[in-house]
């Protein structure tokens, strides 16, 4: 028996909408993450992008846990000299509140080509609305 190797081009894709109001952040991300790579579909292959679109809305109303609020920070380093910044989650938070659900969801994909192009399957809106609805986005189960 030969083992079932898919093709990306062999795929069919599915659009899901998963509305963050009042989620957590970690435990939607898990979720989101398991879609864009295809782990529930029964020819996922690791090394191939199998998984579906994933648009996310209301990420301004995502929940963190614990004093995540107040307490966790976001960190990048230039290379330079002085050059380390650190960003507090209230601040994302207010000017760009769907980057909290882009990055938790990049830490959980590979860190290889194959992780950015599965990111670029995310669209992530602040708000309730979203251009996609011609790909009539199913709602997210589980």
């Amino acid at each position: 028996m030969k083992t079932f190797m898919a093709k990306t081009g062999e795929i069919e894709r599915k659009w899901h909408l998963i509305d963050a109001d009042g989620q957590v952040l970690g435990r939607m991300a898990t979720r989101i993450a398991d879609l864009l790579r295809g782990k529930g579909k029964a020819e996922y292959t690791p090394h191939a992008d199998t998984g579906d679109f994933v648009v996310v809305i209301n990420a301004a109303k995502v929940k963190l846990t614990g004093k995540k609020d107040e307490q966790k920070t976001y960190t990048r380093y230039s290379g330079y000299p002085g050059g380390l910044r650190t960003i507090p989650v209230a601040r994302v938070r207010e000017r760009h509140p769907e980057r909290l659900v882009e990055h938790a969801v990049a830490g959980m994909m590979p860190k290889n080509r194959l992780g950015r192009a599965l990111l670029k399957k995310l669209k992530v809106y602040a708000g309730p609305e979203h251009p996609h609805a011609a790909q009539m986005p199913v709602a997210a189960t589980r």
